[in-house]
C-alpha cells in the first residue's frame, strides 16, 4: 500500500498529460520515458557494481 501515493500521482499526471498532447507526442514521451528509466537502471547498476568492488563508491 505504500506505493499507492506513487500510482494516484502518476495516474494524474498521465491524464493531465493526454488532455494536452496529441496521441503522436504521447507515443514520443513514452517511449522517451521507458528510455530515461533503462539509463537509470544502468547507471544504478554500474554505480552499485563500483562500489561493491572498491572501497571508493565511483559514479
Amino acid at each position: 500500500m505504500s506505493n499507492c501515493t506513487n500510482l494516484y500521482f502518476l495516474s494524474t499526471v498521465a491524464c493531465q498529460l493526454s488532455e494536452c498532447m496529441d496521441n503522436e507526442e504521447i507515443e514520443k514521451l513514452a517511449s522517451d520515458l521507458i528510455v530515461l528509466g533503462y539509463m537509470l537502471e544502468n547507471i544504478q547498476r554500474t554505480s552499485s557494481i563500483t562500489c561493491h568492488d572498491n572501497s571508493k563508491c565511483v559514479i
